[in-house]
Formats: C-alpha cells, structure tokens, sequence
C-alpha cells in the first residue's frame, strides 16, 4: 500500500505535470470564451435592460424558496471550486442555492459623477481593462485578475493605495440588493444607510446583491516606483508609516523576504516616464514581480523604475504573489517565462478542481493563506510572532486607513486609524507549526493587539469569540429589520473552518 507520505510527496512534487498540459490549456481556452462573451455583452446587448431581466431571474429564485423550501437558508449558487479562496465552502450542500453567475456585465460609466457601475460577478481584471482606456480607475485596485467586484464587497479587499483611500469598500458609492421577501433595494450613506454600511465584511448574510456602484477617480499611463532596500524590522517600520502618512505617495507596499530584509516600495502616477528606466512588468518573459523585488536586497539600495499602470495593477496575477513557486517550481526560470510564460497563471477555480482531498489535507497541514491587519504601531509586535509561531516568507505589508465607520470592523478609537495588512502565503517552517493550534492561538493575540483577520479563509476560534472580534451591533438589528435570520445564515455560519473544505 502506498504510504500517504509518499503520496504528499508525488502530489507537491509533480503536480505542475497537470498544471502544465492540462490546465494551463483549459485557462486559454476559458479566458477566450470569457473575452468573447464580454464583447457580446458589452457591444450588442442593451446591458442596463439585461441586467433589469437577469435581477428579476435573482427574484424569481427567492420567491421560489419562499413558496416551496424555506427548510434550508439561501446562499449564492455559484460552485465552490469557482471562488478565488483556496478553501471550498462545503456549507453550500446544506443550503438553497440561488444562481446569480450571469450577473457579470459593466452596466455604466458616468464621467460627471466620476462612477461605474457594475454587476458583482465583474473581475479586477476585467473592469481596469474596461477603464483604463477611457482614463479613468477606481481608487483601490485588488491585484489579481479573476477577483470578482461582489466577493470584495462582501468580504473585504485593500491594496497598495489604501493609505489614501481605505478598503474597497469605502470607495463603493451604492449597493443593490435582493432582500429575503424578493424585493430590489438600493442602498448608500444617505439612503438606508445601517444596510450600506453592514454589507462590507457580511459575506452574503443580508441579502444577493446585484449591482455596485463604485467611485472612480483620473489615471495616469505609468506608475513611477521607488524602490528602499531595508536591511532592519524597525526601519521597516520607520519607513512603512512615513511614507504610508504622505498622501502624495498614490501606492505603498512593502514585501519582506526574511525578519530584517525587505524592499518598500513607494508608487506616484506619471505620464512622461525616463525612457531609460522603463519596465513593462507584466509582458509574459519578464520575471515573476516578487523576484524582481527580492533581487534590489542585493543588487542596490535605491532604485526606480516606470512601469505601465496595467502592468503595475496586476503585477502579482502572473505568480499568484508567489504561491505559483509551490507548483511550478521553475515556473521563473527564462527559458519557461519565454515559452510558456504567457499562458500563466493557471486559474486557481481548475486548480481547486483538480485537488484530490490528499492535496488538500496537504495545504491544511503545511500551508498558510492569510491576511492579518493590525494597527500600525503593532507592526513589530505581530511580525515577531510570526517570525517565532510561523515564519512564512516572502510576507507582504500593506499599510491602509481603517476608517471609522458603522459596522462590522472599525478602530478601537473613534479616528481614522492607519492599520496594515500582512499577508502570509506560503510553507511555514516554523518548528513546531500546527495549522490548528497555531492559527488558534493567534487569533487570540490579534484580538489582543485590536486586530482582525481577513475570513477567506476561516476561522478556528467559537462563535462567541468571533462576536466579540467583529461588533455585530449594527448587523444583528439590521438583519432583524430585514428578517434575515430564517432566510440567510449569519457570518460565522459560513466562515468557520468546520464548514470549509
């Protein structure tokens, strides 16, 4: 019988044999079809009509489960394997599926406004490819192509211009939603306003939302991007919060390969570049970005760069940050960059799909996917225990405004509070990591440090400890107005690790 270790072994060791000749195949083919439909949709459907027929199909479903199957609380009918979460959502068994995967068009853009509005299956890659264009952008762009607009929405997004703008969320201007009785309702800070501000972080508790409305702001063709190589944690963090507090920086991240090595990275929009350092990033050949930042540790202290915002936007998609590395081992190597370098990255939906449940306890036990945001002033503290508990590098840091607004998460104080998120992905070598009992002990020491985890990926601690982390004041009363508690399940219920796979 084969061992189950040797087994672990195979899988990690040759699953880029799959990758390669079969999904990597699949993701053209799929990323065509997807191409093609969108043109459809885009230049030979009146979109705001299609939209107003595919609401009332959403409807229809609801009043279906309301006369026939009111057993069971709705949940959004798209497959698990679809989601960009390395999990799988086994509560959608037990759950009356409500299907809203046609809901993936661009409705409208109005420039007097400065707004786009858009359905929730629309992906980052999609709408900045739709904007850019027309020179406009929304203000927070998630990093990885297939981020679909409604699943930020309701769970939570940031990135490299947060400091400026806060999450996601807080650049949305509207919601519409199909509420538990069938009915269409629209919601922003002057209209229903308690609704519009538990949607961010509810994970589709409340209602199906159908439509987003999102603020957009002018674009510039080319990021100008410093790079510091940074050789201690406290200059680090020195650095980190001064340039996160210049609000004429646009972007600030920060990406550490070891406990005292890091590169920060500081971005301004730009649209003259020096010809003599241009880097178009994101051409199929060029290396995976997160090797080209490891790279300025040794080779120089300063530098910079112009890179096209495109480029710059989705500079993370081509490796997946860096979990790529763990399949496709020499996936960065030139002679694989320039022959097979522009079908990648495989979609991470068909890597999910061809998981065999080995692979999967395989990740459980020796793989971490998580973002944890603490308070800025705590950024030594959390990096030492995961440097001690963890210890997953490269670690990505990215400095945001928490602002101080009603609903699920906001700062200890009453204030804008600058946070930082801190994104593991990788192998934890860390003697002693138990993925269990690791990962429970630290959301305990988040609580205490006044953080939050971001719950794409679960979360191990009770029900009760959960409530206390996140203020669940305004959403439980909004979901009683709303009568949500028969038709949709709370939070917890779906974000919990015993109901993800």
């Amino acid at each position: 019988m084969v061992s189950e270790a040797f087994l672990e072994h195979v899988l990690k060791k040759y699953r880029w044999i799959i990758v390669i000749f079969i999904l990597l195949p699949l993701t053209l083919l799929y990323d065509i079809y997807y191409y093609v439909r969108q043109q459809v949709i885009q230049y030979l459907k009146d979109t705001n009509q299609d939209h107003q027929d595919k609401v009332k199909l959403v409807q229809s479903q609801v009043r279906d489960w309301i006369k026939t199957d009111q057993s069971k609380p709705m949940c959004t009918g798209r497959a698990g394997w679809k989601s960009m979460t390395l999990r799988e959502p086994k509560y959608k068994s037990t759950m009356y599926p409500v299907d809203l995967e046609a809901l993936d068009a661009i409705l409208s853009i109005d420039e007097a406004k400065k707004t786009v509005r858009v359905e929730p299956y629309v992906t980052m890659g999609q709408l900045t490819r739709y904007l850019l264009p027309k020179g406009w952008t929304i203000p927070v762009v998630i990093e990885l192509d297939d981020v679909t607009v409604g699943g930020i929405v309701v769970g939570q997004g940031l990135e490299s211009s947060s400091h400026k703008y806060g999450m996601f969320q807080n650049n949305c201007i509207s919601y519409e939603l199909v509420l538990s009785d069938g009915s269409l309702v629209s919601c922003s800070k002057d209209n229903e306003s308690d609704l519009f501000h538990v949607i961010p972080w509810s994970y589709g508790t409340l209602g199906f939302l159908t439509a987003i409305e999102i603020q957009i702001i002018p674009v510039k063709k080319y990021v100008q991007l410093q790079y510091v190589a940074l050789k201690t944690l406290p200059d680090l963090e020195h650095h980190l919060k001064k340039e996160a507090e210049n609000k004429a920086n646009d972007f600030v991240e920060a990406i550490m390969f070891s406990k005292d090595q890091s590169v920060l990275m500081i971005g301004t929009f730009c649209d003259i570049p020096d010809p003599s350092k241009m880097n178009p990033i994101g051409r199929w050949y060029k290396p995976w970005f997160f090797e080209h930042v490891r790279s300025f540790i040794t080779r120089k202290k300063y530098a910079e760069e112009y890179i096209p915002i495109l480029d710059y936007y989705h500079r993370y998609t081509k490796a997946l940050f860096w979990e790529i590395r763990d399949i496709v081992s020499f996936g960065n190597h030139p002679l694989f960059r320039f022959l097979l370098g522009w079908l990648m990255p495989p979609k991470v939906s068909l890597l999910k799909l061809t998981q065999t449940q080995t692979i999967k306890n395989l990740y459980d036990k020796h793989h971490v996917v998580e973002d944890y945001l603490v308070p800025m002033t705590q950024l030594r503290s959390i990096v030492d225990y995961f440097h001690h508990n963890i210890e997953v590098y490269p670690m990505w840091i990215c400095p945001f405004l928490l602002k101080d607004l009603p609903g699920l998460v906001h700062p200890e104080n009453a204030e804008d509070t600058l946070y930082v998120d801190l994104g593991l992905y990788g192998e934890p070598k860390a003697e002693g990591y138990h993925s269990k009992k690791t990962i429970s002990a630290l959301e305990t020491y988040l609580g205490k440090l006044r953080g939050f985890q971001m719950l794409y990926a679960g979360v191990y601690q009770s029900k009760e400890e959960f409530r206390v982390n996140y203020d669940h004041s305004l959403y439980d009363r909004v979901r009683s107005k709303l009568d949500c508690n028969h038709a949709f399940p709370v939070i917890y219920d779906k974000v919990n690790r015993v109901v993800r796979d």
